[in-house]
């Protein structure tokens, strides 16, 4: 390194990961976001499936694959394959994740990682037995301002007190507005909290180090009939198909206490005019309030009584333990792609031999089912309820 230059941690590669060969299962919005990571990674992206052989090849030359599979099933059993990435509609996760993991192969699962959890701790029994390894990507955790959240919380003075914030959409705002979520079949019981809300859940609770132990909940469908189209994620329906009843929830709102006895709340909601992705938190101490948007993901608001400070992201201002994810310097944005760059990366690295601190794996992604099962039983009793350690 030259006289002056900056250890930027994730700038360099954590292991060699280049003779490993990635396969996608679902070419979507976030199939296509797994499948830029691998590519900047520098694993050789081997293959990948689609709903049909057709649409399978048009992403292969899309998104510079090597192959494009004839389906799903035969991806997962090439042996061309060392890691499997699942990108497709939830009821499909456990069956081609049981199947990856039995070939055989490592996997990165999206969530929810199965519909219910005695599935997705089969998965976790099925991959530790096969000596895979297997995350999930819970990639909000890999700002390099929740990164120093997580190192200013754990150095404050006092435990976390109160932990709240919210995960707000309106790509689901109106009633012709559809995806493939909205069917329970296919998406699960829930879908807003699951959706969404899990991701909330797992960024406080790996940012307070506390995990939410009971909760009540209350959820809500905006529109109890949608007009089904094919548009995608975020994407405006057609507005010309069928008309259909709506069983999963558009919204939730939860009021927790954690296993150190410090009280929270969270909004969820995928109705809320205007707000296209904020996810945000606080987090108080004794002494100091962190706050994080990751609509504006370049700060981090430390609040005192005598007054706020913010802290920018730059190597320079950050812990160690958070610098290691900047990858440019302050004042150039930093945004989602970069944190699912840096979740793919450590996944490989993983594979090959590295061991980073904080990736997410199936246990996290059961621990998020865990908490979506406590969130859809305490909506039906409408009553406080344990959550599953």
């Amino acid at each position: 390194m030259e006289e002056g230059a900056v250890d930027t941690g994730l700038i360099k590669p954590l292991a060699d990961v280049r003779e490993l060969r990635v396969g996608i299962v679902g070419t979507g919005f976030i199939g296509r976001v797994h499948a830029r990571a691998a590519r900047v990674a520098g694993v050789r992206l081997a293959g990948v499936a689609a709903s049909t052989p057709e649409r399978a090849d048009a992403a292969r030359h899309e998104l510079g694959a090597a192959r494009g599979y004839g389906s799903a099933e035969e991806l997962v059993g090439s042996d061309e394959i060392d890691v499997v990435h699942i990108c497709t509609p939830n009821h499909l996760h456990v069956p081609l994740a049981r199947a990856a993991i039995a070939a055989g192969k490592h996997v990165v699962c999206e969530k929810p990682v199965a519909l219910d959890s005695t599935a997705a701790a089969a998965l976790i029994d099925a991959a530790e037995a096969a000596g895979v390894v297997a995350t999930v990507p819970f990639v909000y955790r890999y700002y390099p301002t929740v990164r120093e959240a997580r190192v200013r919380v754990q150095a404050a003075a006092g435990p976390p007190r109160l932990i709240h914030g919210a995960y707000l959409q309106d790509w689901l705002l109106d009633v012709d507005d559809y995806n493939w979520r909205v069917e329970s079949e296919l998406g699960g019981p829930s879908r807003a909290f699951a959706d969404i809300g899990s991701h909330w859940c797992d960024l406080v609770e790996f940012v307070s180090g506390q995990r939410i132990v009971s909760l009540v909940a209350r959820t809500s469908i905006a529109h109890d009939r949608r007009r089904r189209s094919s548009s995608a994620s975020f994407e405006r329906a057609a507005g010309d198909g069928e008309v259909r009843p709506v069983d999963t929830e558009d919204a939730a709102l939860i009021l927790f206490e954690t296993d150190a006895g410090a009280g929270g709340s969270v909004v969820v909601s995928q109705v809320a005019a205007g707000r296209k992705n904020q996810l945000r938190f606080e987090v108080t101490t004794d002494t100091e309030t962190f706050a994080f948007d990751q609509e504006h993901p370049d700060s981090l608001r430390v609040l005192r009584r005598q007054g706020a400070e913010v802290i920018p992201r730059d190597f320079t201002t950050l812990a160690p333990e958070a610098a290691a994810y900047v990858t440019l310097p302050g004042g150039h944005p930093q945004g989602y792609h970069d944190c699912f760059d840096a979740f793919a990366a450590e996944t490989y690295a993983t594979i090959v031999g590295a061991a980073p601190e904080g990736l997410p794996r199936l246990e996290d992604g059961l621990r998020a089912v865990r908490l979506t099962e406590a969130v859809l039983e305490s909506a039906r009793q409408r009553a406080w309820v344990e959550v599953a350690p």
